[in-house]
């Protein structure tokens, strides 16, 4: 099995909206708040205009097994409610909207799409891939600290975002686990090159 990460295209805005909606009946399903506008979270349709925007942007990426959509991601170089100080921006790419497909969960895709941020981090001289999860979802926090990534810290509580718990991975780790960074892929806030990255998933 490989995947195939490609940029998104405005053609792909509903499903991205169908996997956020997957995903959050999921999560409800297993008591999780995340996502929820009870807690604070983005409604679908304030989701599905700031995915819209990234996609115009060049800011998104849809992995596709076998030549069908199996996950999303968007990465760039902003972070909600100024969470990581403007030293920790300048010097990282941004990971928002990992969505994975339950009918792919399991087989290393978000993984795979958290491998691209850093190929994307390195290739313009960036050291850091980081991130904001849902700070009540520890299972979420589990996943991260699989992939490889440390808590940095969880953002001032009084903050208003639901999402405060901050994650980080320097570049460097993928590497030394062997990793490869390379990518045909240009800055995601400019327009790209459309040829696809193709990588081996196992498992």
């Amino acid at each position: 099995m490989t995947v195939q990460i490609r940029p998104a295209a405005l053609d792909d805005l509903d499903l991205i909206r169908r996997l956020r909606l997957q995903r959050a009946s999921w999560l409800a399903a297993r008591g999780s708040d995340q996502w929820s506008t009870e807690a604070s979270g983005l409604s679908i349709d304030y989701f599905a205009g700031a995915v819209s925007r990234a996609v115009a942007a060049w800011e998104t990426w849809i992995a596709e097994v076998n030549g069908e959509p199996a996950a999303t991601i968007t990465i760039n170089d902003r972070a909600d409610r100024e969470l990581w100080t403007h030293a920790e921006l300048a010097d990282a790419l941004i990971v928002h909207y990992l969505i994975v497909d339950l009918r792919f969960a399991g087989h290393g895709i978000g993984r795979r799409l958290l491998a691209h941020a850093a190929a994307l981090a390195r290739a313009h001289g960036r050291h850091w891939v980081r991130l904001d999860a849902w700070t009540a979802n520890a299972e979420l926090h589990a996943y991260y600290r699989r992939a490889g990534f440390r808590l940095a810290r969880v953002a001032d509580p009084r903050d208003p975002s639901p999402s405060c718990a901050l994650f980080e991975r320097h570049v460097d780790d993928w590497l030394l686990e062997g990793g490869a960074l390379g990518t045909r892929a240009g800055f995601p806030m400019t327009p790209l090159a459309r040829d696809p990255i193709v990588l081996p998933v196992s498992g």
